[in-house]
């Protein structure tokens, strides 16, 4: 198990149920999304699968090319290699569960909400996709780049 306090990253809400990093094995978080919030750009996993599963509200999500707006009870895969991210362009909060395996850890969104949370303006974007690229994650190319 682990510490259940909320971890904030800008609007963001990360409250770990299971954090499997120091064991190698599947973590476990709930994940709550502001309407319009900022949220992370398009990116990859090296070393995790992750599922997301909506438990209130709607969210967008995107797998490579599928998008859907999942609401609650609907789920979406997202195999290691692919190209994901969501969004809450609705109206109401969403809270999702996600399961990774193996799982990246809650310190990951500690150092994320170090330099998304470090104010003045928008993060420094150097610093982010340093924090990414040390727990495996890669911003997605732009389309057409």
């Amino acid at each position: 198990m682990t510490d259940s306090a909320a971890i904030k990253v800008g609007q963001l809400s990360i409250r770990y149920l299971v954090d499997g990093s120091q064991t190698d094995s599947v973590g476990m978080f709930e994940l709550s999304v502001p309407p319009s919030s900022n949220v992370p750009p398009p990116h990859s996993h090296t070393k995790n699968d992750e599922c997301v599963y909506v438990l209130e509200g709607t969210l967008r999500y995107s797998v490579n090319a599928e998008v859907r707006d999942l609401t609650a009870g609907e789920s979406m895969f997202s195999p290691r290699g692919s190209v994901h991210q969501f969004s809450n362009p609705f109206d109401a909060e969403v809270r999702a569960l996600i399961v990774q395996s193996p799982d990246i850890g809650a310190q990951y969104f500690r150092d994320v909400g170090a330099v998304v949370n470090a104010g003045g303006g928008p993060p420094d974007k150097a610093a982010l996709i340093s924090v990414m690229a040390r727990y495996g994650l890669v911003p997605a190319k732009p389309a057409g780049a």
